[in-house]
């Protein structure tokens, strides 16, 4: 069994709880159990876990693993500090705003010899895995993929990085980018804000990413890829799965902790999680000069 905490006690540190308690049957994901969480707040006990202090968290020899779930300028903090103790880390999206960082904690996890996992619930819903089969094979002219949402609190960073799971589907989809040019649009007296980002695929066809936030705007996704075949503008309807995306998730992760899952699966989800902070970062470095 991996004894685990669970730091940020926000929708989704509230979820991972959940899952922890009540694992699929069958599944990686029993291996695990929650010891703890941890909070800047004074908090009851949630859902019958205890809270505990970072330093008892870091410190307990049965406590292996961390879940980091608390808002994103924090999360380098919260990953740096558990690799350090030699704890496996399964962290939310992204793992830090800046690409050195990112580099700088997986490497740390290779020294320590512990399980570093990003969490992107995002390339487990049924929108994502039925758009993929209908991408599949087919040689893209241009696309565009344009995300809208409300406003976020602060704390969750440059658009570039709190988006970084639009840009992720783009790098599944399409494979590796690179990034033209990038412009922001904001209006900060209304907290709206537009980023535009134009990237190129190793063939040289455009895509155009737009991540847009604003007060009373719908959470959506627009795309429209031009295929050689024809056009594809609208992401395919699909039935909810019958299991929850931060479950499949968190069978993802425990299956790591076992050893299920090979090195070369593993080097390869490294590898996109990196390029991904490094396109978000050169976005942002355009969206300021």
């Amino acid at each position: 069994m991996f004894g685990a905490v669970v730091l940020g006690i926000g929708t989704a540190g509230w979820v991972r709880i959940r899952d922890i308690l009540a694992p699929l049957e069958g599944s990686s994901a029993e291996k695990l159990d929650v010891k703890g969480f941890v909070s800047r707040r004074s908090l009851e006990s949630q859902q019958g876990v205890s809270q505990i202090s970072v330093e008892e968290a870091l410190s307990r020899e049965d406590i292996n693993v961390a879940f980091i779930c608390t808002e994103n300028a924090s999360h380098e903090d919260g990953v740096r500090n558990f690799l350090q103790a030699g704890k496996h880390v399964c962290v939310e999206y992204p793992m830090a705003l800046n690409y050195k960082t990112a580099v700088e904690l997986w490497n740390l996890a290779q020294e320590k010899g512990v399980i570093l996992h990003e969490e992107h619930i995002e390339l487990f819903s049924e929108d994502y895995k039925q758009l993929k089969r209908e991408v599949e094979g087919k040689s893209l002219q241009e696309g565009m993929l344009h995300f809208t949402g409300g406003v976020l609190k602060p704390g969750f960073g440059f658009l570039a990085f709190s988006g970084i799971a639009r840009l992720t589907w783009l790098v599944e989809l399409f494979g590796e980018l690179s990034v033209t040019t990038a412009k922001m649009e904001q209006d900060l007296g209304s907290n709206y804000s537009k980023m535009t980002a134009k990237m190129l695929t190793a063939d040289k066809k455009s895509l155009t990413w737009i991540e847009e936030r604003g007060p009373g705007l719908p959470r959506a996704k627009k795309i429209n890829f031009q295929f050689e075949s024809g056009p594809l503008t609208q992401i395919p309807p699909s039935p909810r799965g019958p299991v929850g995306l931060f479950m499949q998730d968190l069978i993802q992760f425990s299956s790591k902790l076992m050893g299920r899952v090979s090195p070369e699966e593993l080097h390869k989800e490294k590898n996109r999680i990196l390029h991904c902070s490094e396109l978000a970062e050169r976005i942002q470095q355009f969206c300021q000069s």
